[in-house]
């Protein structure tokens, strides 16, 4: 087994931000992996989402998940960051990348990792994929008072595109749950406005080639919108990742790349 190495670091604690959709046990072999580095994690569930991705799909629909804001969510963690006996090192995965930036935006973070980050207002892309993906889900035409459960192929498009079909079958058996619209369309209102001229702790953006859901250059957009020069912002694209990307075989790899780089961060 690979012997744990210590550092000095801007933060020994960690805290995952988990996105729509899916479970926070989406995040628990990283947990063990940066655990293993001598890190302490939190990966907490969301509100009205604290029980197994199976049980929440039986109760769909469901008013309180689909009463769920992004300014409450934002709050919420926001809360738990709080709490904490030293500012964390951030790392969200989609929507929970773009709470991670809004948190950041407080100052309430060490650093932050945006994993497939969703948009903050402002950033737009015109691929097809993206819109195809997320439409569903913004309910448009379905009362917000019902919680969105998306379907397996519509699963198999925004999540787990280019995997087999058991895989598939697996990820979203484990992982999938109902989810808020309300909270969908709020990620185009000011809830989700960042002032990209602002400071900010480091920032590292990382976006997979094979996304359908949130694409690479929609990150790569919204990494360069950040403008203050003085602030460490980074990008990195991986290939052959889909939105699924924390349980995808290749799933070590990102989780080396974002522990070497907080390694490499100057000390605050």
């Amino acid at each position: 087994m690979e012997q744990a190495i210590s550092y000095k670091r801007t933060s020994n604690t960690i805290v995952f931000i988990t996105g729509a959709f899916v479970s926070n046990t989406c995040w628990d072999n990283w947990k063990l992996y940066f655990e293993s580095r001598d890190y302490q994690t939190l990966a907490p569930a969301w509100p009205h989402k604290d029980a197994p991705a199976c049980t929440l799909r039986q109760r769909q629909p469901d008013e309180t998940i689909a009463s769920q804001r992004l300014s409450t969510l934002t709050a919420y963690f926001a809360d738990i960051v709080k709490q904490l006996p030293q500012k964390p090192v951030l790392v969200g995965h989609s929507l929970g990348g773009l709470i991670l930036q809004l948190l950041v935006q407080l100052g309430l973070a060490a650093a932050g990792v945006a994993i497939h980050s969703l948009q903050p207002k402002g950033v737009f892309t015109f691929k097809y994929s993206f819109y195809k993906a997320g439409w569903g889900a913004l309910g448009f035409f379905a009362p917000a008072k019902k919680s969105y459960l998306m379907s397996f192929s519509e699963w198999q498009f925004a999540f787990t595109n280019g995997m087999n079909y058991e895989q598939q079958k697996q990820a979203y058996y484990d992982l999938l749950t109902p989810e808020s619209k309300l909270l969908v369309r709020d990620t185009i209102i000011n809830a989700a406005r960042i002032d990209f001229k602002r400071p900010h702790a480091p920032l590292l953006f990382m976006a997979g080639s094979n996304d359908n859901f949130i694409p690479a250059s929609l990150n790569y957009s919204n990494f360069k919108k950040y403008a203050d020069k003085n602030s460490i912002t980074d990008f990195k694209e991986f290939e052959g990742r889909n939105h699924h990307v924390l349980s995808q075989p290749s799933w070590p790899e990102n989780a080396a790349y974002i522990a070497n780089w907080l390694n490499n961060l100057p000390l605050q």
